[in-house]
């Protein structure tokens, strides 16, 4: 049984900055893709980043792409995503996900487990 762990979210200004860690156990980390989502209210769960095993390949949606920055540490069974220039827009829970195969990280249907998610809240 693999269990995830999201932490770090908040409440935070435009502008601001956030860094949400995933630890992850019950499982070989090193073995998986890892994978960030995000779902405001009312809206479908969508791809934010996502990291490949070694973190050789790495994606990011184009919402986010230049702001935010996804990496992984095996040591420490975590994946991090350090949001910078956060805008409202990013106002959402933060999923954290994992699998072990993947034709395409950004489909949320690939993935295996998932954290509780955690919060964020971006005032304007």
């Amino acid at each position: 049984q693999v269990q995830l762990v999201e932490s770090g979210g908040g409440l935070v200004q435009a502008g601001g900055s956030l860094r949400l860690s995933c630890a992850a156990s019950g499982r070989t980390f090193s073995s998986d893709g890892m994978g960030w989502f995000r779902q405001a209210p009312g809206k479908e769960r969508e791809f934010v980043a996502a990291i490949s095993r070694s973190g050789g390949r790495i994606y990011y949606a184009d919402s986010v792409k230049g702001r935010f920055t996804i990496s992984r540490d095996n040591a420490k069974n975590t994946v991090y995503l350090q949001m910078n220039s956060l805008k409202p827009e990013d106002t959402a829970v933060y999923y954290c996900a994992g699998g072990d195969y993947f034709r395409s990280y950004r489909n949320l249907n690939e993935y295996d487990y998932w954290g509780q998610g955690t919060q964020v809240t971006v005032s304007s």
